[in-house]
Protein backbone atom coordinates (compact mmCIF):
# COMPACT_ATOMS: atom_id res chain seq x y z
CA UNK A 1 0.00 0.00 0.00
CA UNK A 2 1.43 3.24 -1.41
CA UNK A 3 1.36 6.00 1.63
CA UNK A 4 0.36 9.43 0.53
CA UNK A 5 0.62 12.96 1.84
CA UNK A 6 -0.90 15.72 0.54
CA UNK A 7 0.68 19.17 0.51
CA UNK A 8 -1.68 21.86 0.58
CA UNK A 9 -5.37 21.77 0.50
CA UNK A 10 -6.80 24.49 -0.86
CA UNK A 11 -9.44 24.26 -3.99
CA UNK A 12 -7.07 22.46 -6.50
CA UNK A 13 -5.53 20.74 -3.00
CA UNK A 14 -9.17 19.19 -2.17
CA UNK A 15 -9.90 18.09 -5.63
CA UNK A 16 -6.62 16.09 -5.38
CA UNK A 17 -7.84 14.47 -2.06
CA UNK A 18 -10.89 13.52 -3.30
CA UNK A 19 -9.47 11.57 -5.67
CA UNK A 20 -6.39 9.90 -4.45
CA UNK A 21 -9.22 9.18 -1.46
CA UNK A 22 -10.49 6.92 -4.49
CA UNK A 23 -7.33 5.07 -6.34
CA UNK A 24 -6.57 1.18 -5.43
CA UNK A 25 -3.51 0.07 -3.61
CA UNK A 26 -3.03 4.15 -1.47
CA UNK A 27 -3.39 5.33 2.07
CA UNK A 28 -3.79 9.00 2.33
CA UNK A 29 -1.71 9.31 5.57
CA UNK A 30 -2.47 13.13 5.98
CA UNK A 31 -1.87 16.38 5.00
CA UNK A 32 0.47 19.12 5.59
CA UNK A 33 -1.40 22.98 5.58
CA UNK A 34 -0.84 26.33 7.11
CA UNK A 35 -3.95 27.57 7.32
CA UNK A 36 -5.99 26.70 10.44
CA UNK A 37 -9.29 27.27 8.76
CA UNK A 38 -8.71 25.38 5.73
CA UNK A 39 -7.17 22.44 8.02
CA UNK A 40 -10.23 22.25 10.05
CA UNK A 41 -12.77 22.18 7.23
CA UNK A 42 -11.13 19.04 5.84
CA UNK A 43 -10.37 17.21 9.34
CA UNK A 44 -14.39 17.47 9.58
CA UNK A 45 -15.11 16.45 6.36
CA UNK A 46 -12.69 13.55 4.95
CA UNK A 47 -11.27 12.29 9.26
CA UNK A 48 -8.04 12.80 7.80
CA UNK A 49 -5.18 13.86 10.19
CA UNK A 50 -3.25 17.07 9.95
CA UNK A 51 0.33 17.94 10.41
CA UNK A 52 2.49 20.68 11.44
CA UNK A 53 5.70 19.62 11.26
CA UNK A 54 6.97 18.93 7.91
CA UNK A 55 9.96 15.87 8.74
CA UNK A 56 7.26 13.98 11.06
CA UNK A 57 4.84 14.24 7.82
CA UNK A 58 7.25 13.13 5.30
CA UNK A 59 8.86 10.36 7.83
CA UNK A 60 5.52 8.28 7.62
CA UNK A 61 5.08 8.77 3.73
CA UNK A 62 6.57 7.12 0.84
CA UNK A 63 5.46 10.53 -1.88
CA UNK A 64 3.69 13.25 -1.69
CA UNK A 65 1.74 15.53 -3.42
CA UNK A 66 2.55 19.46 -4.13
CA UNK A 67 -0.77 21.78 -4.53
CA UNK A 68 0.90 24.80 -3.35
CA UNK A 69 1.18 28.28 -4.37
CA UNK A 70 4.48 28.15 -6.64
CA UNK A 71 6.60 29.89 -4.65
CA UNK A 72 6.60 26.72 -2.21
CA UNK A 73 7.08 24.10 -4.74
CA UNK A 74 11.03 23.90 -4.80
CA UNK A 75 11.29 23.84 -0.49
CA UNK A 76 8.89 20.84 -0.53
CA UNK A 77 10.44 19.23 -3.63
CA UNK A 78 14.22 19.50 -2.24
CA UNK A 79 13.11 18.28 1.48
CA UNK A 80 11.20 15.43 0.14
CA UNK A 81 13.77 14.45 -2.35
CA UNK A 82 16.24 14.77 0.16
CA UNK A 83 14.71 12.39 2.36
CA UNK A 84 14.14 9.42 -0.79
CA UNK A 85 10.19 10.22 -1.38
CA UNK A 86 8.68 10.45 -4.51
CA UNK A 87 7.39 13.50 -6.14
CA UNK A 88 4.00 14.96 -7.76
CA UNK A 89 4.27 18.43 -8.25
CA UNK A 90 1.90 21.00 -9.69
CA UNK A 91 2.81 23.18 -12.70
CA UNK A 92 4.72 25.03 -12.88
CA UNK A 93 7.21 22.91 -11.89
CA UNK A 94 9.24 25.29 -9.87
CA UNK A 95 9.26 29.15 -9.30
CA UNK A 96 12.70 29.84 -11.41
CA UNK A 97 14.75 28.43 -13.62
CA UNK A 98 17.52 27.94 -11.06
CA UNK A 99 15.41 26.24 -8.99
CA UNK A 100 14.48 23.71 -11.09
CA UNK A 101 17.48 23.05 -12.51
CA UNK A 102 18.19 22.48 -8.86
CA UNK A 103 15.52 20.20 -8.34
CA UNK A 104 16.02 18.15 -11.75
CA UNK A 105 19.65 17.42 -10.55
CA UNK A 106 18.76 16.39 -7.05
CA UNK A 107 16.20 14.03 -8.64
CA UNK A 108 18.78 12.30 -11.16
CA UNK A 109 21.27 11.75 -8.38
CA UNK A 110 18.57 10.07 -6.17
CA UNK A 111 16.10 7.16 -6.77
CA UNK A 112 13.07 8.53 -6.43
CA UNK A 113 9.54 9.23 -9.31
CA UNK A 114 9.17 12.49 -9.80
CA UNK A 115 6.09 13.87 -12.00
CA UNK A 116 4.83 17.23 -12.99
CA UNK A 117 1.18 18.32 -13.02
CA UNK A 118 0.76 19.04 -16.27
CA UNK A 119 -2.83 17.69 -16.59
CA UNK A 120 -4.13 18.40 -20.13
CA UNK A 121 -1.51 15.34 -21.04
CA UNK A 122 -4.82 13.10 -19.37
CA UNK A 123 -7.82 14.90 -20.77
CA UNK A 124 -9.80 12.96 -22.23
CA UNK A 125 -10.07 15.20 -26.27
CA UNK A 126 -6.04 14.18 -26.01
CA UNK A 127 -6.11 11.16 -25.38
CA UNK A 128 -8.65 10.28 -28.23
CA UNK A 129 -5.62 10.82 -30.05
CA UNK A 130 -3.49 8.47 -28.52
CA UNK A 131 -3.02 5.85 -31.76
CA UNK A 132 -3.03 9.14 -34.31
CA UNK A 133 0.05 10.09 -36.01
CA UNK A 134 0.97 13.78 -35.25
CA UNK A 135 3.11 15.57 -37.21
CA UNK A 136 2.02 18.73 -37.29
CA UNK A 137 3.61 21.97 -39.25
CA UNK A 138 1.30 24.67 -37.57
CA UNK A 139 -0.43 25.13 -34.72
CA UNK A 140 -2.57 27.58 -33.38
CA UNK A 141 -4.07 27.52 -30.10
CA UNK A 142 -6.49 29.90 -27.84
CA UNK A 143 -6.45 29.56 -24.06
CA UNK A 144 -8.91 31.87 -22.28
CA UNK A 145 -10.16 32.03 -18.94
CA UNK A 146 -12.67 34.46 -17.15
CA UNK A 147 -10.18 36.09 -14.40
CA UNK A 148 -10.06 35.09 -10.72
CA UNK A 149 -7.73 35.83 -8.28
CA UNK A 150 -6.69 33.01 -7.40
CA UNK A 151 -3.50 31.48 -8.94
CA UNK A 152 -2.60 35.34 -9.92
CA UNK A 153 0.73 34.63 -8.29
CA UNK A 154 1.92 34.06 -11.48
CA UNK A 155 1.67 35.28 -14.70
CA UNK A 156 -0.55 34.56 -17.41
CA UNK A 157 2.06 32.47 -19.40
CA UNK A 158 3.16 30.37 -15.96
CA UNK A 159 -0.85 29.61 -14.76
CA UNK A 160 -2.57 28.60 -18.22
CA UNK A 161 0.22 29.26 -21.33
CA UNK A 162 2.32 26.84 -19.73
CA UNK A 163 0.06 23.91 -20.47
CA UNK A 164 -0.36 24.26 -24.12
CA UNK A 165 3.48 24.72 -24.60
CA UNK A 166 4.29 21.63 -22.16
CA UNK A 167 1.49 19.73 -25.07
CA UNK A 168 3.32 21.45 -27.81
CA UNK A 169 7.03 20.60 -26.72
CA UNK A 170 5.08 16.73 -26.32
CA UNK A 171 4.04 16.80 -30.03
CA UNK A 172 6.60 18.62 -32.05
CA UNK A 173 10.13 16.47 -31.65
CA UNK A 174 12.24 19.49 -32.67
CA UNK A 175 14.59 22.58 -30.83
CA UNK A 176 12.61 25.72 -30.28
CA UNK A 177 14.61 27.96 -32.86
CA UNK A 178 12.90 31.55 -32.20
CA UNK A 179 10.04 32.86 -29.86
CA UNK A 180 8.02 36.40 -30.52
CA UNK A 181 5.87 37.36 -27.42
CA UNK A 182 3.97 40.31 -26.69
CA UNK A 183 1.99 40.62 -23.24
CA UNK A 184 -0.41 43.01 -21.05
CA UNK A 185 -0.41 43.51 -17.50
CA UNK A 186 -4.34 44.44 -17.05
CA UNK A 187 -5.87 43.72 -13.50
CA UNK A 188 -2.50 42.16 -11.95
CA UNK A 189 1.06 42.78 -11.72
CA UNK A 190 2.27 40.07 -14.38
CA UNK A 191 1.24 39.94 -17.56
CA UNK A 192 -3.00 38.72 -17.91
CA UNK A 193 -3.19 38.13 -21.60
CA UNK A 194 -0.08 37.28 -24.36
CA UNK A 195 0.41 35.95 -27.40
CA UNK A 196 2.84 33.98 -28.55
CA UNK A 197 4.81 32.61 -31.74
CA UNK A 198 7.38 29.85 -31.35
CA UNK A 199 9.36 28.27 -34.28
CA UNK A 200 11.14 25.03 -34.34
CA UNK A 201 13.82 24.16 -35.83
CA UNK A 202 11.79 21.76 -38.28
CA UNK A 203 10.00 23.92 -39.38
CA UNK A 204 6.91 24.06 -37.46
CA UNK A 205 5.16 26.84 -36.54
CA UNK A 206 2.80 27.32 -33.23
CA UNK A 207 0.50 30.72 -32.44
CA UNK A 208 -0.38 30.90 -28.71
CA UNK A 209 -3.11 33.07 -26.80
CA UNK A 210 -3.55 32.68 -23.60
CA UNK A 211 -5.77 35.32 -21.39
CA UNK A 212 -6.87 35.46 -17.71
CA UNK A 213 -9.59 38.29 -18.22
CA UNK A 214 -11.90 36.99 -20.84
CA UNK A 215 -15.73 37.22 -20.92
CA UNK A 216 -16.30 33.21 -22.04
CA UNK A 217 -13.71 30.26 -21.34
CA UNK A 218 -11.86 28.45 -24.40
CA UNK A 219 -9.00 25.73 -24.69
CA UNK A 220 -8.36 25.04 -28.04
CA UNK A 221 -5.64 23.80 -30.18
CA UNK A 222 -6.16 23.09 -33.90
CA UNK A 223 -3.17 20.92 -35.51
CA UNK A 224 -2.19 21.36 -38.95
CA UNK A 225 0.14 18.95 -40.87
CA UNK A 226 0.33 17.17 -44.22
CA UNK A 227 -2.92 16.16 -45.11
CA UNK A 228 -4.72 16.12 -42.01
CA UNK A 229 -6.38 18.76 -39.95
CA UNK A 230 -6.58 17.69 -35.89
CA UNK A 231 -9.20 20.19 -33.53
CA UNK A 232 -8.94 19.11 -30.04
CA UNK A 233 -11.18 20.88 -27.71
CA UNK A 234 -9.86 20.19 -24.44
CA UNK A 235 -12.82 22.17 -22.56
CA UNK A 236 -15.55 20.43 -24.14
CA UNK A 237 -13.47 17.53 -24.24
CA UNK A 238 -14.13 16.83 -28.00
CA UNK A 239 -11.97 15.85 -30.81
CA UNK A 240 -12.23 16.36 -34.96
CA UNK A 241 -9.87 14.97 -37.42
CA UNK A 242 -10.18 16.24 -41.09
CA UNK A 243 -7.83 14.44 -43.63
CA UNK A 244 -7.11 13.39 -47.22
CA UNK A 245 -7.59 9.55 -47.67
CA UNK A 246 -7.36 6.94 -50.81
CA UNK A 247 -11.31 5.83 -49.62
CA UNK A 248 -13.53 6.61 -46.79
CA UNK A 249 -13.55 4.36 -43.85
CA UNK A 250 -16.88 3.50 -42.98
CA UNK A 251 -17.41 4.55 -39.70
CA UNK A 252 -16.69 8.16 -40.59
CA UNK A 253 -18.11 11.21 -42.62
CA UNK A 254 -16.63 11.50 -46.17
CA UNK A 255 -16.85 13.38 -49.58
CA UNK A 256 -15.01 13.50 -52.83
CA UNK A 257 -13.27 16.61 -53.95
CA UNK A 258 -11.53 17.03 -57.61
CA UNK A 259 -7.83 17.99 -57.42
CA UNK A 260 -4.86 18.97 -59.44
CA UNK A 261 -3.36 15.51 -58.47
CA UNK A 262 -6.99 13.71 -58.97
CA UNK A 263 -10.07 12.69 -57.16
CA UNK A 264 -9.19 12.51 -53.12
CA UNK A 265 -11.65 11.64 -50.08
CA UNK A 266 -11.73 14.58 -47.56
CA UNK A 267 -13.00 12.11 -44.24
CA UNK A 268 -14.43 13.73 -41.18
CA UNK A 269 -14.10 11.91 -37.85
CA UNK A 270 -14.72 12.11 -34.00
CA UNK A 271 -12.39 9.46 -32.20
CA UNK A 272 -13.78 8.30 -29.39
CA UNK A 273 -13.39 9.72 -26.28
CA UNK A 274 -12.53 7.66 -22.96
CA UNK A 275 -14.60 8.53 -20.29
CA UNK A 276 -11.31 9.95 -17.94
CA UNK A 277 -10.84 12.02 -14.94
CA UNK A 278 -7.99 13.58 -15.86
CA UNK A 279 -6.80 14.64 -12.59
CA UNK A 280 -7.61 10.44 -11.51
CA UNK A 281 -5.70 9.63 -14.21
CA UNK A 282 -2.41 11.87 -13.81
CA UNK A 283 -2.39 10.23 -10.11
CA UNK A 284 -2.73 6.55 -10.84
CA UNK A 285 -0.04 7.11 -13.32
CA UNK A 286 2.53 8.69 -11.07
CA UNK A 287 1.30 6.01 -8.87
CA UNK A 288 2.33 3.12 -11.40
CA UNK A 289 5.38 4.88 -11.81
CA UNK A 290 6.17 4.18 -8.36
CA UNK A 291 5.03 0.87 -8.48
CA UNK A 292 6.38 -0.19 -11.65
CA UNK A 293 9.29 1.72 -11.32
CA UNK A 294 8.68 3.24 -15.09
CA UNK A 295 9.42 6.35 -16.39
CA UNK A 296 6.48 8.95 -15.12
CA UNK A 297 4.28 10.56 -18.13
CA UNK A 298 5.05 14.17 -17.11
CA UNK A 299 8.75 14.15 -16.14
CA UNK A 300 11.00 16.78 -14.43
CA UNK A 301 12.98 17.36 -17.49
CA UNK A 302 9.21 17.77 -19.16
CA UNK A 303 8.22 20.55 -16.46
CA UNK A 304 12.04 21.77 -16.88
CA UNK A 305 11.50 21.90 -20.82
CA UNK A 306 7.94 23.88 -20.12
CA UNK A 307 9.29 26.56 -17.76
CA UNK A 308 12.26 26.99 -19.93
CA UNK A 309 10.18 27.75 -22.69
CA UNK A 310 7.77 29.83 -20.54
CA UNK A 311 10.13 32.05 -19.18
CA UNK A 312 11.85 32.99 -22.31
CA UNK A 313 8.53 34.26 -23.26
CA UNK A 314 8.26 36.01 -20.14
CA UNK A 315 12.19 37.95 -20.78
CA UNK A 316 10.75 38.52 -24.75
CA UNK A 317 7.67 40.51 -23.22
CA UNK A 318 9.92 42.47 -20.45
CA UNK A 319 12.02 43.57 -23.57
CA UNK A 320 9.02 44.66 -25.42
CA UNK A 321 7.71 46.53 -22.29
CA UNK A 322 10.96 47.90 -21.43
CA UNK A 323 11.34 49.00 -25.27
CA UNK A 324 7.82 50.49 -25.16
Amino acid sequence: MLKIGIVGVGHLGKFHLNNWLEIDNVEVVGFYEPNDATAAEVIEKYKIRRFTNADAFLGLCDAIDIVTPTTYHYQWCEKAIKMGRHVFVEKPFADTMEEARELVKLAKESSIKLQVGHVERFNPAFLSLKNVTLKPMFIEVHRLAQFNPRGTEVSVILDLMIHDIDIILSIVKSDVKRISASGVAVLTETPDIANVRIEFDNGCVANLTSSRISMKKMRKMRLFQKDAYIGIDFLNKKTEIIKLKEAADENVFAFDIDTSAGKKTIAVANPLIPEVNAIKRELEEFRDAIVNNTQTVVSEIDGLKAMDVAHQILEKIGNATIKS
